[in-house]
């Protein structure tokens, strides 16, 4: 393996889930803002949209994970053309 070619900063970084507030902890390298205390240990903090925990492949769950209106930006966009698929 090439020695010089990894990063040296990696830490413990807390990983928030924010669809179901599902928080874990683990190493990486990414830069934040935000930080949390956890069991008195205060991590840096990133918000994440899904995760393992939330997403329905693992889950079994068929659940719509929509936070940015995605799904109806689409569907406004496109509702001329189902229609007239329908037709």
């Amino acid at each position: 393996m090439k020695t010089g070619i990894h990063p040296e900063n990696y830490r413990l970084v807390a990983f928030r889930d924010m669809s179901n507030g599902d928080t874990f902890i683990n190493r990486s390298t990414v830069h934040t803002r935000e930080t949390e205390v956890i069991d008195g240990v205060e991590y840096p903090l990133v918000k994440l949209e899904i995760t393992s925990s939330s997403h329905p492949f693992y889950t079994g769950k068929m659940k719509l994970v929509d936070t940015a209106g995605r799904v109806d930006k689409f569907m406004s966009r496109y509702q001329k053309h189902y229609d007239n698929k329908k037709k």
